[in-house]
């Protein structure tokens, strides 16, 4: 099998990306295709779309083909997903645009990843200021403070603060389910980060909003285009229980039942 030749220029395989080569092995078999990015000139090594070619590593094609095909499907499993709560609060109740359903999207997600053994962790942005999480948008209210989900106070507009990036290093995940507010800020600078890291970042549309309309749509845009995942709550839901055999099938799909009775503000 051919290695790749180690080029001068710091490539990444990732979507959304120019395919720019093509390499077959030696027996015909296996596939890679590389993309040249001139948008991430700093991408961290720690990214799993990222060939580092500092120390001159060199990768096969069966190592390059197995990451693309990875990032670039995007799958939801429980023992590899987690839940993030962003700063549903209080004093956004009556300002955010369709708010109900953001707390009813959040609530039915907490929920199910409780069902599946989702790990869930809560931010809230300067408590003092915008007031606790909204206790009716999780599925059980104990889960503030409660371990192993315990809410982050935090200033900072990502959830990526120093407290909370220990404690998702601890969990050991690499898919993340975001939702949350605002759209365009927090939610946002959250997704980005995560996927500076390498990580998969799936944000259900029907969870997340921002105060103004315009602000969502652009921020759904910006994120698809970074490499974020755009899904639904429910699409989300049945693609972590994986199958009808699931031994909770039965409970998450339930709480689909009722899910969809629900008013959903962003399709009017």
């Amino acid at each position: 099998m051919h290695r790749v030749p180690v080029p001068k220029a710091r490539y990444t395989f990732a979507r959304h990306l120019r395919i720019s080569t093509l390499i077959v092995s030696s027996f015909g078999s296996l596939f890679c295709a590389t993309a040249f990015s001139s948008n991430h000139s700093s991408l961290s090594s720690r990214d799993v779309g990222v060939c580092n070619y500092n120390n001159k590593r060199a990768y096969t094609a069966m190592s390059i083909a197995a990451t693309a095909s990875r990032r670039a499907v995007g799958k939801l499993r429980p023992a590899d997903a987690a839940l993030l709560v962003c700063d549903v609060q209080e004093r956004f109740r009556h300002l955010v645009h369709g708010m109900e359903t953001v707390i009813s999207t959040t609530k039915f997600m907490t929920a199910v990843a409780r069902e599946l053994d989702v790990p869930i962790v809560v931010t809230q942005q300067y408590t003092k200021v915008f007031g606790p999480t909204i206790a009716d948008a999780l599925s059980d209210p104990t889960v503030l403070g409660a371990t192993p989900s315990p809410v982050f106070e935090k200033k900072k507009f990502s959830m990526l603060t120093d407290e909370c990036c220990f404690h998702l290093n601890s969990l050991g995940r690499t898919s993340f389910v975001l939702v949350g507010i605002e759209a365009h800020v927090c939610v946002q600078q959250t997704a980005l980060d995560l996927l500076e890291l390498g990580h998969d970042v799936h944000v259900i549309c029907d969870g997340v909003s921002s105060q103004r309309r315009h602000d969502r749509e652009v921020a759904l845009r910006r994120m698809e285009i970074s490499g974020a995942y755009l899904t639904t709550a429910q699409s989300a839901a049945f693609m972590l229980l994986g199958g009808a055999d699931h031994p909770n099938f039965k409970a998450v799909s339930g709480l689909v039942k009722d899910h969809a009775m629900l008013r959903n503000e962003f399709d009017e």
